[in-house]
């Protein structure tokens, strides 16, 4: 049986990476609590495991002194002389104030304490399995992951996700509007946020509506962005219909604009495929809010741009070019504000 516990230990590592040493600490733990229980108190004792020898040990420590107040925990010098002579105990001295090592062999266990014991064995799994858990999912934290569809809510429209370190739901607010899964399919989303609960595992927050994940879809497809060339300053977007893209180079060779867009759309286009049809307006950054706000309103042509203060303008715009400029149920002007961060007011 010994060997059966030890090789179970390191499947788990190799299985689900959870430490042998943390799960020997906390084997010890638990059956030296149940020995305890078993024997009505004895503190003195202690279950030790030899992964070398791959046996267990239950230690009983035991004070050398001169007379004998309490058997169960004290022993005398003679005593001590005698169990060390039969290797029956331990320790470095048995001069009075030493501590001697006496392994027991108790026959069995109680059921009842073999059942605490496997208890705090199994809680030990799932607290390390959770650490280990979070830790996979604190390393993704703000990243792409590309996840498998396990299951469909059909009354909520929830999806679970395989992510390859646990399960997770997307939520049918965070779903790009119209887009539909089935089982099986590999999605693409962003982990956005982990929090961890005391009775539960780590819940994470999974997102294809966030802006950032339209970021790191530009870092993960245009290669200039993954190398730095080209930066991506911010974004805004309304998931499903439409989103604005601002970046900039600081090297002055280089396009930004077009380097994300390439040759006929083929850079932009993987990023277009998996936002399910979102339409993205790439526009030029500039440290100057009025012209970067004129690149914002785009595709429409702006006449000029005043700056009321930091954050408020006035933009004037041909008379042709209004609807354009405020876009559909002025969704144009409502992006370029997120984007810009100024308060906006278009005029013909």
């Amino acid at each position: 049986m010994n060997a059966e516990f030890y090789n179970a230990l390191e499947a788990l590592e190799k299985e689900k990476g959870i430490s042998k040493e943390y799960m020997m600490e906390k084997v010890e733990a638990a059956l030296t609590s149940a020995f305890r229980r078993e024997v009505g108190g004895a503190e003195n004792v202690r279950i030790v495991l030899d992964p070398v020898k791959r046996d267990i040990k239950v230690i009983r420590l035991m004070t050398v002194v001169e007379e004998v107040t309490d058997p169960t925990s004290e022993m005398t010098q003679e005593q001590a002389l005698a169990a060390k002579a039969e290797k029956k105990a331990k320790g470095r001295s048995t001069r009075v104030g030493s501590v001697m090592e006496i392994e027991l062999n108790p026959k069995n266990f109680r059921r009842l304490s073999a059942q605490a014991a496997k208890q705090v064995i199994i809680q030990g799994i799932r607290e390390a399995e959770r650490t280990h858990m979070v830790e996979e999912y604190e390393s993704k934290k703000e990243s792409v992951i590309t996840a498998t569809v396990d299951k469909i809510d059909p009354e909520n429209g929830n999806v679970i996700l395989n992510t390859g370190s646990g399960y997770a739901t997307l939520l049918h607010d965070e779903q790009i509007p119209g887009e539909e899964f089935a089982v099986g399919d590999r999605v693409k989303v962003i982990v956005t946020e982990i929090h961890v609960g005391e009775s539960r595992g780590p819940v994470v927050t999974l997102s294809r509506t966030h802006p950032n994940f339209v970021r790191r879809l530009f870092e993960l497809e245009i290669p200039e962005v993954a190398d730095g060339t080209v930066k991506v300053k911010n974004v805004s977007r309304e998931p499903g219909s439409r989103a604005k893209v601002s970046v900039y180079s600081e090297d002055a060779n280089v396009d930004p604009v077009g380097a994300c867009i390439g040759p006929r759309g083929t850079r932009i286009a993987p990023v277009l495929a998996e936002l399910s049809g979102e339409k993205i307006d790439v526009v030029r950054y500039s440290d100057d809010p009025a012209v970067y706000v004129g690149e914002a309103l785009s595709p429409a042509k702006v006449l000029s741009v005043e700056m009321e203060n930091e954050r408020t303008c006035r933009v004037r715009v041909a008379p042709e070019q209004l609807s354009l400029a405020i876009g559909k149920e002025g969704q144009n002007a409502k992006l370029a504000a997120r984007l810009t961060g100024c308060k906006i007011d278009i005029k013909a």
